[in-house]
C-alpha cells in the first residue's frame, strides 16, 4: 500500500539494552518496604549468601536485582480460556526461568489478561523463588577439584516427573533434555549425566523437578569427605 511505512525490526541487542535501561531506572526509583530491602539499599547486606545464612525471607524482587545480575528465559507460553456468563475469557499463563549462571536459579509462573504483564509477573515470582546450587567435582573419574558438576547424586520430583543428576567428569557436557539443560546452564553446571522418568513432555514440571534436584545439593547434610568434593571456584 502506497505511503505505508514499514515497521523497523528491533534487534536482540537493542531490546536487551532497552530492558537494562528500564531496570536501572526502576532500581534508581526503588523505595524499600521491608527491613531487608532497607539494609540492602544501605549497603549493610551485600550478597545473597548473607541473606541465606540469616534465613530472612526475600519479599521484594528488587533486592535480587540490586545484589546480582540475572538472565531470563521464557520456558512456557500458554493461552488459557475460562467460561463465564458473558462468554469465554482469555488469559495468558507464562513461566520464566532466571539464573546468574553462578549457583542461583529459579522459576516463576503467572497469569494475566495481557502477555507482557504476565511475563513481568512471572519474572518477579522467579526472582523470589531463587534456589542456591552447590557445585562440585563428584565424579570418581575426575579429580580436578573445580565446581563444574554436582558434588553427589541428587534426585528431584514434581508431579510424575522424576529427575536424577549424576556427577560427570570435566568435558562431558550436559547430557540432559532441553528443559533440564536450560536449568543447568542457568545454575552454572557444566558437566552432568541425567536420568529421567515420568511425563517429561510437561516442560514446566520437568523444569521444576530439575530445580528441586539442584536445590537438594545445599539442603542435604554432607560428610567432610563429600564436602571436600564441593570444589573451588574457577
Amino acid at each position: 500500500m502506497a505511503g505505508k511505512r514499514e515497521r523497523r525490526k528491533i534487534s536482540d541487542e537493542e531490546r536487551k539494552a532497552k530492558a537494562a535501561e528500564t531496570k536501572a531506572k526502576e532500581l534508581a526509583a526503588w523505595v524499600p518496604k521491608t527491613l531487608l530491602g532497607k539494609k540492602v539499599l544501605a549497603g549493610e547486606v551485600t550478597s545473597m549468601d548473607e541473606i541465606l545464612k540469616s534465613n530472612q525471607p526475600v519479599l521484594e524482587p528488587e533486592i535480587i536485582d540490586y545484589l546480582m545480575p540475572l538472565e531470563e528465559k521464557m520456558i512456557e507460553f500458554k493461552k488459557t480460556t475460562r467460561v463465564v456468563r458473558a462468554g469465554r475469557k482469555f488469559s495468558f499463563r507464562i513461566s520464566v526461568l532466571v539464573g546468574n549462571k553462578n549457583g542461583f536459579v529459579g522459576v516463576g509462573t503467572a497469569k494475566d489478561n495481557e502477555k507482557w504483564p504476565a511475563i513481568k509477573k512471572a519474572t518477579r515470582k522467579a526472582k523470589l523463588n531463587l534456589v542456591k546450587v552447590r557445585r562440585g567435582c563428584g565424579s570418581w573419574e575426575c579429580t580436578c577439584g573445580i565446581g563444574h558438576s554436582v558434588p553427589f547424586r541428587v534426585t528431584g520430583k514434581t508431579a510424575s516427573v522424576k529427575v536424577t543428576f549424576l556427577p560427570a567428569p570435566k568435558g562431558t557436557g550436559l547430557v540432559a533434555g532441553e528443559a533440564a539443560k536450560d536449568v543447568l546452564l542457568f545454575a552454572g553446571v557444566q558437566d552432568v549425566w541425567t536420568k529421567v522418568g515420568g511425563a517429561t513432555d510437561t516442560r514446566l514440571n520437568f523444569v521444576k523437578a530439575s530445580i528441586d534436584a539442584l536445590g537438594k545439593t545445599t539442603r542435604m547434610k554432607v560428610s567432610n569427605a563429600i564436602g571436600k568434593k564441593g570444589g573451588r571456584k574457577e
